[in-house]
Order: C-alpha cells, then structure tokens, then sequence
C-alpha cells in the first residue's frame, strides 16, 4: 500500500512538472524569437530529468523513513517478517525501527479476549438465530437448538498468523464439532436438565484438544452453553414441566435431609443429657453406697467392742425414727391417764 502512494506522488510530482514547463515554455515563445528550436528542446529536456530524479529520490526517501519506525501498543502483539519469513521473537511495545517496506513488514495482532458464537449472532441490541448451526440430534435421537459462546484470546501470535490460513475458521469448525460431538453423545434430559455442566466441561476439553493439534496458537478462556431448547412449543413445555417437577424433587428431598438431621441432632442432644445425668445419678449412689458402707462399718466396729450398748443405742434411735411425730400419752397401772408437762412440745415452739 505504501509503494503505491510513492508511485502515486510521484506520478502527480512529473505531471505537475510537466504542466509547469509547459506554461513557461508558452510565455517564453511568445515573447522571444526562437533562434535554435534544437538547443533549446535539449535544455528543457535536461532541466526536466534532473527534477524528475530529485523528486523521484525524496519520494523514496520519505517512503523509506516513514515505514522504518512504527509503534507498538502495550494492548498489541508485533511480528516482524523480512521478505516474509517471521522472526522467532514478538517485537515488545514501544516505537521501534525496521527496515522500509518491502524488506520488512510488521504484523499487529490485539491482546484482547474475542467471542465465538454458535448459533446465534449478536447485532447491537438485537440477537438473531440462526437455526442452521444450532439445530443438532442428541444421542436418543432427539433433536435440540443449542447456542454456545467460546471466549478465546490469542496467546502465540507467530503461530496464529503462519501455522494456518485462515485459524478463525478453523476455530469456528472445531468449535461447531466438538458441541455437535457432545451433544450427539448425551441424552435429551441430561442436555435440559442437570448433565449441562458435564457437557460444557467435555466441549471444552474437545475444543482444546483441537485446537492444540492444529497449532492456532489461542486459548480458550471460557465455554458457556447459553440455551438448549427444544424444536417444539408443545415438547419444549412437557420437557420444562419435567424440569420444574425434577427441581421441586430435589427442593423436597433436601428439606427432608433438613428436617432428619434437626430431629437426629435433637435426639442426640437428649440422649447426651440423659447419659449426662444417669452418669451423675450413678456417681451419687454410688458415693452414697460408700457412705453407708462406710458408716456400718463403724457401726459394726463398735457393736463388736459393746454389743450391748450399742444394741439399746440402735433401739433407741429406731424407736425416735419410728415415733417421732407420735403424741406421747402416759397412763397409770389402771389404765388412767397422767397428766404431765411437756417440755418437749414447750421447747420445740420456744426455739421456733
């Protein structure tokens, strides 16, 4: 493009030289007596080749200059060619220096992440279907609309531009096959339903495997299944009804997980405390067996020292056990009734 605006200047460059000495020739005929027509035909002819080559060379030199530097933005990757062959290394940003064109060429791709689509295509606001690329048949022989998007960016740009002809369409092949593969391979529920994560996982590992063994030198940032659809209003809304009813399932069985694990906990709360608190009964009968044990044997150890004593003295305190709330009465030998005072009752309201 560059050699053809050189050739272009230069081409105006001698018309207007040409338009220029023909006015001055004209004015100098009309004003002076040609003596030797020869002579002067050979000057002008002179006069004119020396400005032909002098505008000829700066138009070459201004060519040469202005496709010798060239800029590189932080946002872009650079490949330099010499009569076509790349360099082994991408030019850095910055501005850099060359020779002119058409001994070296640089090649300017962007870092930016690119979108693939299949099965629609974006314009503007509106999204426009094409029903052609989305329109598959699933491994029972169903037959579904898929969309999906690829986000990829590229990561070699040597190989991007020289491995192959033309990689974005062999990006868009590989992408078309490896969703038709995948889909080809599941079933109708698992490409409505829940089996959509397994089928972007194996699309996007398919799509890597091509695009590695066809060296485009890009990577695949993200694949995502936009929709997956059915040909029919009537199907498409029996296989909805089906998707509601498969959800309203799992929202059942997940809040009755919900409710045994609360009862389980509760339950299991109980028996801690009932486990808690027979283990402390046990410690206190058992630490009261003790006690007793203990004390009948000192009991025992002083029955055997003073048997007799001690047999009045366990009498004794069975009989307060036994009549402790009991009205005393004292009678006679015939049976009357003595009347006496009691100190006990009077003490025990006088400490009250």
């Amino acid at each position: 493009m560059q050699f053809i605006i050189v050739i272009v200047l230069v081409a105006v460059a001698l018309a207007a030289e040409k338009l220029i000495l023909q006015r001055k020739k004209k004015k100098y005929d009309d004003n002076v007596i040609e003596i030797n027509p020869n002579e002067n035909k050979k000057m002008n002819l002179k006069f004119n080749t020396k400005i032909i080559w002098g505008v000829v060379i700066a138009a070459i030199v201004v060519f040469a200059l202005s496709s010798s530097f060239y800029t590189v933005d932080q946002t872009e990757y650079a490949v330099l060619t010499t009569f076509g062959r790349p360099s082994n290394e991408i030019v850095e940003s910055g501005l850099k220096f060359k020779l002119p064109y058409p001994i070296q060429k640089v090649h300017k791709l962007s870092k930016e992440t690119f979108s693939l689509t299949l099965g629609y295509m974006e314009s503007g606001e509106k999204m426009q279907i094409n029903e052609a690329e989305s329109k598959m048949i699933t491994g029972d022989e169903n037959i579904v609309l898929a969309d999906l998007e690829v986000q990829w960016k590229i990561v070699d740009p040597i190989a991007f531009m020289f491995n192959t002809s033309d990689p974005k369409t062999i990006l868009y092949n590989a992408t078309s096959s490896s969703l038709r593969s995948v889909i080809g391979s599941s079933t109708v529920d698992d490409a409505l339903t829940d089996g959509r994560t397994k089928i972007i996982n194996d699309i996007r590992e398919n799509l890597i495997e091509l695009t590695n063994h066809y060296a485009l030198g890009i990577s695949i940032i993200n694949v995502n299944l936009q929709d997956v659809d059915l040909p029919t209003q009537e199907v498409d809304a029996a296989f909805k009804s089906v998707t509601d009813a498969r959800e309203e399932r799992i929202t059942k069985i997940n809040e009755a997980n919900k409710y045994r694990n609360e009862k389980i906990n509760q339950v299991e709360g109980e028996q801690a405390a009932i486990t808690s608190k027979a283990e402390g009964e046990k410690i206190s009968k058992v630490e009261k067996a003790k006690g007793d044990v203990a004390q009948f044997n000192a009991i025992y150890s002083e029955y055997k020292n003073n048997p007799d004593t001690t047999r009045h003295r366990l009498i004794i305190e069975a009989l307060e056990i036994a009549f402790r709330d009991a009205k005393v009465i004292i009678v006679d030998d015939g049976g009357n009734t003595v009347k006496y005072v009691p100190l006990e009752e009077l003490l025990r309201k006088g400490g009250n």
